[in-house]
């Protein structure tokens, strides 16, 4: 049975039985304690807390979720995959254990002709909290599984929290046994290898007060209304059905991992065990790429683009372990575009979207690995250097400093590092490195718990919620009449803000933009009676409720005070202006570009737009001026503007574009600009015909990540304020060339053409004049413990001249005594200094690298080289003789 039809047969089951099928959210989620959607609870955690009401008693989902906490344990046993798909059925006051029991033990054992997946009822097992008598009473009277495959357990492994105060409950979990091949007898408690969890059923019945750890939180009583959140691994228990070891077998990976090996002309399977802890690196190999290209195709779809940190960097490091795991199999060449359409085609089964958007995610994908083959030449060469001072010093084992700095600067991995150093005789402090790693990971983690800490902040506005939504009239009204909901400072409520405090104010009904869609928020003013506040932000702390920052110039401010919040109506005209921009710019593009130029962020305050984008390479005057052109055609042409509101299905098939990485309602409100011609998904505030945009110019464009570029533009009188400065920028330059302004290009370009001629002219003088103050360098010979020594400082030389002169000198010297030429020069305002030897310094321990670091550290700076030649640089040109004298030293020495 293929995934996509285990997938279907789950939403059908449960939609036949009163659930609403919910379509997968993206990776991208709005909850700010998760870089990506990692359970597929994720979009309902709001109304398990209490902060909203389900708007449905029965919900399920096939969700796409990401996990990266075990990205080092990919490919080593069967259960570790960074993208996976969890089926979820869900309750919110409705059913409780005994159905959510017996709609799994039915789905389960249903057999595959009647709609079911036809397991073997004798081969589940079931575990429920070590307390849980119901738990267990419910599997004995629901379904046929025998009393002694019913186990008992701890809270590690049968109590669930979300990590934080909240809802949480005992858990009961279902296991299939693979069979007496895939380890031994007795139960999950025995091994988890063998008995596969393919299904946890979370019953939410009580109030956490406090959760320190997994076993480790207080129970404050039980819940109002009993809930119900289960979740299924597709891939589990797709491995199960397909009759395959494990997940990176099934047919949405395996076919990946089959072309991998191909090119790699490795044989999958032939030299491990059963069990993926037992298999030969190169099957590890071969499932890290197949997983990773599955991953990264899932979150580029999603709107995530590679960078240096947060979600950009996990999709960074999967691509480049991916093609890392290429390399280290013994493939060199480019791999993504023979990987990636293969994952497409399997996945697009069940996201079609994957299809449509392929060229975008395709763009991303190949210039990043693009990149960092060039970043493996580049470490290639930092490693080489980095082991020949490594030899030089006499050690043989590369520190941990500089494999960390090779891995965390430079992105080199570290099984790299290890290998191409044992290839040249050295060993590597792999406990250094990991103790750097560890340190880097406790970091991130206590990071993280930063974050999930200050989801606790939330609790203020959940209690704020609770009194009802905002009244929201953004797309109507400037100007609305209401009163003070509640007052917030520094995280707390309060009665009332005083003259001169700041804090946030919430309004039962607003006229403010809140910050969302790339928007910033409204400015404006709160009035009342002797009360006046400065409107300085305005967000949404928690679906449904919105929250201005204000400060108190006049006031106090009281809870339940009657208001009037009034918009800066200048500042709306320029924000709806801005906006509008965004989406012509973004359907010109596409239309100079083509349909791949897909928007993947954007940012538009009163005035001025900044729109990315999936592209590879820069654009090209032409370009840009037929983008700027075509935009300021819209302009002109007064296109209406029309916003309506739709489900998302209806608007995917009207073609309106979403942005990647947002999170829509049911209900989705699409803008469109001269109908099919412009046509998004988009929460923002619009001019209401084109022309209102007033002029439009583009002030850059340029990368901003692999494949991802950006366009930056002013609109309205900020438009006409940048070409009024422009204008008299060229005013003044065709002033002070003396030739009417369309003549300034050709004038521009003679005067710089002679600028270089003369500039050569001059080099030219002092190359001469170099030439004839080295010219008796041998003069200055002198003997130094048996090695002729020639150190000289030269005015006005630069490093290249120096190497030049040094190699000169050096032949002319031959060969017949040892030879040291140290010339120092300060032709970049810098000193620099420049050694050479000759083959019998060399002989006898003379290396130009060591005394260059000598003088370098004299001249406050550093260096190095090869033995026979070497150049540093330094800070200090008046120590230029003290550092000669100190290489002297050292030959003597």
């Amino acid at each position: 049975m293929e995934t996509a039809e285990i997938r279907r047969r789950w939403l059908t089951f449960f939609e036949a039985r009163g659930h609403t099928v919910v379509p997968s959210a993206p990776l991208i989620h709005e909850d700010p304690t998760l870089l990506f959607v990692n359970a597929g609870m994720v979009p309902f955690k709001p109304y398990f807390s209490g902060q909203e009401s389900a708007p449905w008693a029965r919900a399920t989902s096939v969700q796409k979720c990401v996990r990266t906490g075990d990205i080092d344990e990919v490919g080593k046993t069967s259960r570790h995959g960074t993208f996976f798909q969890m089926n979820g059925n869900f309750s919110f006051g409705d059913y409780f254990k005994r159905e959510a029991i017996a709609f799994a033990w039915e789905l389960l054992t249903t057999s595959q002709d009647d709609g079911g997946y036809g397991l073997d009822p004798d081969r589940l097992w079931a575990t429920v909290y070590i307390d849980d008598d119901e738990a267990e009473r419910l599997w004995l009277e629901e379904t046929s599984i025998p009393a002694e495959r019913i186990v008992r357990r701890g809270e590690l492994d049968n109590y669930w929290s979300m990590g934080v105060p909240g809802p949480g409950g005992p858990c009961s979990e279902i296991f299939y046994d693979r069979g007496e091949e895939y380890g031994v007898d007795g139960g999950p408690e025995v091994d988890e290898d063998r008995f596969m969890e393919i299904w946890n059923l979370v019953f939410m019945q009580y109030e956490l007060s406090a959760v320190r750890a997994k076993d480790d939180f207080d129970v404050a009583g039980p819940l109002p209304a009993q809930s119900v959140d289960t979740g299924m691994g597709l891939e589990r228990i797709a491995s199960i059905l397909q009759g395959v070891d494990n997940m990176y077998e099934i047919d949405e990976v395996y076919p990946v991992l089959e072309k991998a090996a191909e090119m790699t002309g490795r044989e999958y399977g032939t030299s491990s065990g059963q069990t993926a802890g037992d298999s030969h690196p190169d099957d590890v190999h071969l499932r890290v790429v197949a997983d990773h290209v599955r991953s990264s195709l899932m979150l580029i779809g999603d709107g995530v683009t590679p960078g240096n940190e947060g979600r950009g960097y996990v999709l960074r490091r999967m691509l480049r372990r991916a093609v890392r795991a290429m390399r280290l199999l013994g493939y060199e060449e480019p791999a993504l575009p023979h990987l990636l359409p293969i994952s497409m085609e399997r996945m697009s089964a069940s996201y079609p979207e994957l299809r449509t958007g392929f060229d975008r995610i395709a763009q991303i994908a190949y210039a990043e690995e693009q990149a960092f083959r060039r970043t493996l030449t580049q470490g290639t060469t930092i490693l080489d250097t980095a082991v020949t001072e490594t030899k030089q010093s006499g050690r043989e084992v590369l520190s941990g400093e500089k494999a960390f700095a090779l891995h965390d600067t430079y992105g080199f991995p570290i099984d790299l590092t290890l290998e191409m150093a044992a290839e040249q005789g050295l060993a590597v402090d792999r406990e250094g490195f990991v103790r750097l790693m560890d340190e880097q990971r406790q970091r991130a983690k206590a990071d993280a718990r930063a974050k999930k800490g200050g989801h606790a902040n939330t609790e203020v506005w959940k209690q704020l919620r609770s009194l009802g939504a905002t009244d929201w009239r953004a797309y109507e009204e400037l100007t609305t009449h209401g009163s003070v909901v509640g007052l917030v400072r520094d995280g707390a409520t309060v009665e009332e803000l005083e003259p001169g405090q700041t804090g946030q104010v919430v309004l039962d009904r607003t006229s403010f933009y809140a910050e969302s869609g790339g928007q910033v928020a409204d400015a404006g003013v709160i009035v009342a009676d002797g009360t006046r506040l400065l409107v300085r932000d305005v967000q949404r702390p928690v679906k449904g409720l919105v929250a201005h920052t204000v400060e108190v110039a006049d006031g106090p401010v009281r809870v339940g005070q009657e208001t009037s919040a009034e918009v800066d109506p200048g500042w709306r005209v320029d924000a709806c202006q801005a906006h509008s921009g965004t989406h012509v710019v973004h359907a010109a593009l596409r239309q100079v570009l083509g349909p791949s130029a897909l928007q993947s962020g954007s940012y538009n305050k009163p005035g001025y737009l900044r729109l990315d984008f999936a592209w590879n390479q820069s654009l090209s005057a032409d370009a840009r001026a037929e983008i700027e052109h075509v935009a300021n055609l819209a302009v002109r042409d007064d296109l209406p503007v029309a916003a309506d509101w739709m489900t998302l299905p209806e608007a995917r098939e009207q073609g309106a574009l979403a942005l990647f990485g947002e999170t829509y309602d049911e209900l989705v409100r699409v803008v469109e600009i001269g109908g099919p011609w412009s046509r998004e998904l988009c929460g923002g505030t619009h001019v209401r015909h084109s022309s209102q945009i007033g002029a439009l110019t583009l002030t850059g464009e340029s990368s901003v990540g692999s494949g991802v570029r950006r366009l930056e533009a002013f609109v309205g009188m900020n438009a006409l304020q940048h070409l009024a400065t422009e204008r008299a920028l060229v005013a003044e330059l065709a002033d002070i060339v003396k030739v009417p302004a369309g003549e300034l290009p050709e004038r521009v370009s003679d005067m710089i053409a002679r600028l270089r001629e003369t500039e050569k002219e001059l080099e030219k003088v002092r190359r001469e004049q170099v030439a004839a103050s080295a010219g008796s360098l041998t003069d200055g010979a002198k003997d130094v413990a048996g090695v002729t020594f020639i150190g000289q400082h030269i005015a006005g030389a630069s490093g290249d001249d120096l190497r030049r002169m040094v190699t000169d000198t050096r032949g002319r010297l031959g060969e017949e005594r040892p030879t040291v030429v140290a010339l120092t020069g300060d032709g970049s305002g810098k000193p620099v200094v420049v050694v050479a030897t000759n083959e019998s310094a060399r002989a006898k321990g003379v290396r130009a690298g060591a005394l260059v670091r000598v003088a370098a550290q004299t001249l406050g700076g550093g260096g190095g080289g090869k033995d026979d030649l070497a150049q540093g640089g330094g800070q200090d040109v008046a120590k230029v003789s003290e550092a000669l004298a100190a290489l002297e030293r050292e030959i003597g020495a």
